[in-house]
């Protein structure tokens, strides 16, 4: 996910994003947890689009 698309979206649909994305790192720690995790590299660019939707969120409310 590109700064440029999240930029396009509107602040409800950023906070879904960033919700849903939360989510996501929650599973994918879980399956690695269990052994399940096929791409260790995935956890690592969740974690960089969470960063990214917070930071588009935080240049919109100042």
């Amino acid at each position: 996910m590109k700064a440029d698309e999240l930029r396009g979206k509107t602040t409800e649909e950023l906070e879904g994003e960033l919700k849903s994305l939360k989510e996501n790192l929650f599973n994918q720690k879980f399956r690695s947890i269990l052994g399940q995790q096929e791409d260790t590299t995935h956890i690592g660019k969740i974690r960089k689009d969470i960063a990214r939707v917070k930071t588009v969120l935080r240049l919109r409310a100042e």
